[in-house]
């Protein structure tokens, strides 16, 4: 099959390890200039959880600050251990949860109000175990507690989103979109992997994963490539085929780009973001955690996307969070939230058993 003039079945199984190599060795080349998406140094959040927590359209400062508070202690962890900093993070998150009641329900519809104050409840209950883990400096403990409580606020955080926040274009409403979230599970010849599939920022890319993670498509497909700190990629079908062939229409089903930006109340599409002149700004979902997972596609056409995608090694040596050639160029719509472990295991020829949507597939909904 055959795009441009670029064999898109080649493409897909090495173009993106290639687009790595290129974006390591670009500074020794007499070429055009890339421009390289950049976030100021340390600003980077590399954990798929906390990203998906702020990927939510929200807007609760008090639930922000909560959650600021929280994540601040992983920081402080990694700064020599902190144990007073990250005291003071407890205290303030004490703070919120006790002075701020009103304004962090203030955002919550009344369907989901009796949940939310339970859910407030539950961390409250949970912060003295945090508390009594630090003043142990238990490190190992602090970063279990405050895993926990970051769930809880994450499912608060999810009870504020009163309904979908935009409306997808027209164009594609022939396509399956995801008007929320949805969790999946792989069952992998080496263990299970747990992903959160985000079709806030990415309807139309995450409707597609999982309608076709819905038809079993996935079931029994290998890796085709992994490359060590880079990539792990799936979904190249048995036969010619190189994407997912609709049973209605014959045809090969195409993705179109899709990323929203930071600031931005719907997603960009057909275009990446360097492409656009927005290369300076950074996406909602970025390549910066380990377990990231975006649309693969060839390399002259952003909306040629269909069933492979790809699984992003990070490797922060490597390809650093802010400074690399992916971000605004692929679709990433959602990131591994457990069994990292066994996603790092994972080579060509490995291969995903099966793959179950196992929450949010009402969130799924099909073109008419």
């Amino acid at each position: 099959m055959q795009l441009r003039g670029i064999n898109v079945q080649h493409w897909l199984k090495t173009g993106l390890t290639l687009l790595l190599m290129v974006s390591l060795s670009v500074g020794l080349m007499a070429a055009k200039p890339v421009q390289i998406s950049r976030l100021p140094a340390g600003n980077a959040i590399t954990d798929g959880k906390a990203l998906l927590r702020s990927a939510l359209p929200i807007d609760n400062q008090p639930v922000r600050d909560l959650q600021a508070s929280l994540e601040d202690i992983s920081t402080q962890l990694r700064a020599q251990r902190r144990w007073g900093a990250i005291a003071g993070d407890i205290a303030k998150a004490n703070r919120i949860l006790t002075d701020k009641i009103d304004a962090l329900l203030a955002s919550v519809p009344n369907a989901n109000k009796a949940k939310a104050q339970t859910l407030i409840e539950q961390i409250k209950t949970e912060l003295p175990t945090l508390q009594a883990a630090n003043d142990a400096k238990d490190r190992q403990q602090v970063i279990e507690a405050r895993s926990h409580i970051l769930d809880l606020v994450g499912e608060l955080e999810e009870l504020m989103v009163p309904s979908f926040p935009y409306e997808v274009p027209e164009a594609y409403s022939h396509l399956p979109q995801l008007k929320g979230r949805a969790t999946v599970e792989f069952v992998t010849n080496k263990g299970k992997i747990t992903a959160v599939v985000d079709g806030y920022s990415a309807p139309v890319t995450a409707g597609n994963f999982v309608d076709l993670v819905q038809r079993g498509f996935y079931n029994g497909l290998p890796f085709t490539r992994a490359e060590e700190s880079y990539v792990l990629q799936v979904g190249d079908p048995p036969g010619p085929e190189v994407g997912f062939i609709d049973p209605k229409t014959k045809q090969y089903r195409a993705i179109p780009l899709e990323v929203m930006v930071k600031g931005d109340k719907e997603p960009t599409y057909e275009i990446t973001l360097e492409d656009a002149g927005r290369f300076r700004e950074q996406p909602v979902l970025p390549f910066s955690a380990f377990g990231a997972m975006a649309l693969a596609r060839p390399s002259d056409d952003p909306n040629g996307g269909s069933s492979q995608f790809f699984f992003f090694l990070f490797e922060p040596e490597l390809t650093p969070a802010g400074a690399n050639l992916l971000d605004g160029r692929y679709a990433i719509f959602g990131y591994v939230t457990e069994g990292k472990d066994v996603l790092d295991q994972l080579k060509a020829g490995d291969k995903i058993e099966s793959a179950k949507v196992v929450q949010g597939l009402e969130n799924l909904q099909q073109p008419v």
